[in-house]
């Protein structure tokens, strides 16, 4: 051991850096590459198939419930107003009722609340139904739209159109026996084209709605927003109200 270490030491004295190996290495010789392993391939998303119009239809075609309808909203991408929106307004109210109320896309406070028919709309619609024996808690009520365009500004052809399948899906879930419409846009894009300027005596018109067997009776009125500035529009209202009141007393499941 002694001289192993001697041995060392003179080594390190005559200035050896390195070990050395027994056997000479061939540094000339080509190394033998190593396999390498081909790269994992990275998992694509699948691109989402159809337009978002196609992909609408199909997603509230398949909702069987108010609930799985509300989820399939909630998920949905195909419209970029959720992006901008601070909440889904969805339906709220008695889902036995027989009376839906389909007011103008979500503004401001609907926005902030996610309930349809918010703040002084709301109030004042909660007075007119009041003047005619009715409230909320009893009706259905709905947007045109789940959720609020940018701004307030009109809802485009294209989002009107990706939307109101959920709607329509709404309104084949529930099956109302009647549908109340507050404002111009839901008249024009649920109405009869040419219907809205074109009233029946009675106020009525029917409606066909994808997904009911039959067409519904549907009543126009002007848009609450509009309301809350020209009282003579509350008039309009207030007559075409009492003609539900009596639509209402005259079936025999009532509400």
């Amino acid at each position: 051991m002694d001289d192993a270490f001697a041995l060392l030491r003179l080594q390190v004295e005559w200035g050896a850096d390195e070990a050395l190996d027994l056997d000479p290495i061939d540094r000339l010789r080509p190394v033998e590459a190593r396999p390498v392993a081909p790269p994992r391939p990275v998992p694509v998303a699948e691109a989402p198939k159809g337009t978002a119009g196609e992909r609408a239809l199909g997603l509230a075609g398949r909702a069987a419930t108010l609930d799985e309808l509300r989820a399939a909203l909630a998920d949905f991408d195909g419209c970029a107003l959720r992006d901008t929106a601070s909440n889904l307004v969805f339906a709220e109210g008695d889902r036995a009722s027989t009376t839906l109320i389909i007011g103008e896309p979500p503004g401001r406070e609907e926005d902030r609340s996610g309930r349809p028919f918010a703040g002084p709309e709301g109030q004042l619609l909660d007075q007119m139904l009041a003047s005619v024996r009715l409230n909320r808690a009893e009706l259905m009520l709905a947007a045109l739209l789940p959720w609020r365009p940018p701004g307030g500004r009109p809802p485009s052809p294209g989002e009107l159109a990706i939307c109101l399948p959920f709607l329509h899906r709404l309104v084949a879930l529930l099956k109302p026996h009647r549908i109340v419409l507050f404002g111009g846009t839901a008249a024009r894009a649920l109405l009869p084209q040419g219907s809205v300027r074109r009233r029946s005596p009675r106020g009525w018109v029917e409606t066909s709605i994808p997904g009911m067997p039959s067409t519904l009776p549907t009543l126009a009125l002007p848009g609450l927003a509009e309301m809350l500035k020209s009282p003579l529009l509350r008039r309009e209202a207030w007559a075409g109200l009492r003609l539900l009141r009596r639509s209402i007393d005259l079936s025999p499941t009532r509400m």
